[in-house]
């Protein structure tokens, strides 16, 4: 729209009106940020004041939210991969004392091809009997298993692809007895030569391998498994392996019961994310009370430069510009505290850190822990934000005469 001054437009500038976009925003915003914080500078303790609030607010969200995450975090590198295992036993209530040829079949038929990726099936059969060493004896549990490659990893030896003889001993075992790959350990009267100890397993699981010896399937008379562990590469694949076997082996009746590892992890992961939900909202009360004192702080700057800001408004300042000035200034306090606030959790966490050797670096520095740090910078310019809202709303509404009359 012309004024008749050479095709200048209204404000008195040489654009165009497609100069009015993001560009002629950030101009609007500029001087109300430059004026904001002169005002600011003004009476610099409240303002420290309330910068500091929203700084301990931010430390306490960020601070909290990270602790939480690497406790989290810790505890699922802990527990290891318990959730890649199903445990399948015969249903004694419904009289099934143990698991036939054809229900291990049937199990295998429903989890599929271990040669594609699919999880593996090793039945074992199961037995108590007294370990005897050179010097020393321990009473253990005995499993049968044919292919023990499948579910278990050597410290000593080699786990044979079919195990036809000998013994493989659990590392709990081996090392109550004081043997290795290579000795004699007595099972029941019978000297057995030890072929592998395994490693120490880093899982739970009924199956306890560090407390068991492993014998070749012929060495028991049995008519059937005691148990069939289930071993998949993922929790996700355990889950869908334990369906499938329910759908399958419990078509007609329940034949077998089910013990999902992963059930256990998803307990405790519930656990956590309700331990961090908690903490969270414990910063974030940290953050309200920030809030309102940015409120209590804006809200007497107001009253104090009610006869400037009627001043300002009488000589043709809009309400809009009236409005960024007092929206800046709560920004600023906002973003101010906010970032301080991130550099001390920063600071904090690296200090623990160095101060607790007993916590991983790696946890501290996983990627997931930034979410906490700038969901509290957020957190922090919004709460600004938001409790500058009302202050600057009524500010710039009020009317100019009444404003010079206070």
């Amino acid at each position: 729209m012309s004024d008749g001054s050479g095709g200048k437009t209204s404000d008195g500038s040489g654009g165009t009106a497609s100069d009015h976009g993001a560009t002629g925003w950030l101009r609007g915003w500029r001087p109300a940020v430059s004026m904001a914080a002169r005002n600011l500078r003004r009476n610099r303790v409240r303002t420290v004041l309330a910068v500091l609030g929203v700084c301990i607010g931010v430390l306490a969200v960020a601070a909290l939210g990270i602790f939480g995450n690497v406790l989290a975090l810790g505890a699922d590198d802990a527990i290891g991969d318990i959730g890649t295992q199903v445990v399948v036993s015969p249903n004694a209530d419904a009289g099934v004392e143990s698991l036939s040829t054809a229900d291990v079949a049937a199990i295998r038929r429903a989890v599929g091809d271990p040669a594609v990726g699919d999880p593996a099936v090793v039945p074992l059969y199961s037995d108590n009997a007294v370990v005897e060493g050179a010097s020393s004896q321990t009473f253990a549990t005995v499993y049968g298993v044919e292919e023990p490659g499948l579910a278990f990893e050597a410290a000593e030896g080699r786990l044979p692809d079919r195990h036809r003889q000998g013994a493989i001993v659990g590392a709990g075992v081996a090392e109550d007895l004081g043997v290795g790959a290579g000795d004699t350990v007595g099972i029941a009267g019978t000297q057995v030569r030890v072929v592998a100890v395994l490693a120490e397993s880093q899982t739970f699981s009924p199956v306890a391998p560090d407390d068991a010896v492993f014998l070749p399937e012929s060495a028991f008379a049995a008519d059937g498994y005691a148990q069939a562990l289930v071993v998949a590469e993922s929790g996700e694949t355990a889950r869908a392996a334990a369906d499938a076997i329910r759908e399958e082996v419990n078509a007609r009746e329940e034949r077998v019961d089910l013990f999902e590892l992963a059930a256990i992890v998803d307990e405790i992961n519930g656990f956590f994310d309700l331990l961090s939900t908690f903490l969270l909202g414990l910063g974030a009360i940290s953050l309200v009370v920030a809030g309102v004192s940015i409120l209590n702080v804006m809200l007497m700057s107001t009253v104090e430069r009610r006869q400037e800001i009627g001043v300002m408004r009488a000589v043709g300042v809009t309400r809009r510009d009236v409005l960024r000035v007092l929206l800046a200034e709560a920004g600023l306090i906002g973003a101010a505290g906010a970032a301080a606030g991130t550099v001390l959790t920063v600071l904090l966490v690296a200090g623990l850190v160095a101060a607790t050797p007993a916590v991983d670096a790696a946890l501290v520095l996983d990627p997931t822990n930034g979410y906490y740090l700038l969901l509290a910078l957020g957190f922090g310019v919004g709460v600004g934000l938001v409790s500058g809202a009302y202050p600057a709303w009524k500010a710039a509404n009020e009317r100019p005469v009444e404003a010079l009359r206070s």
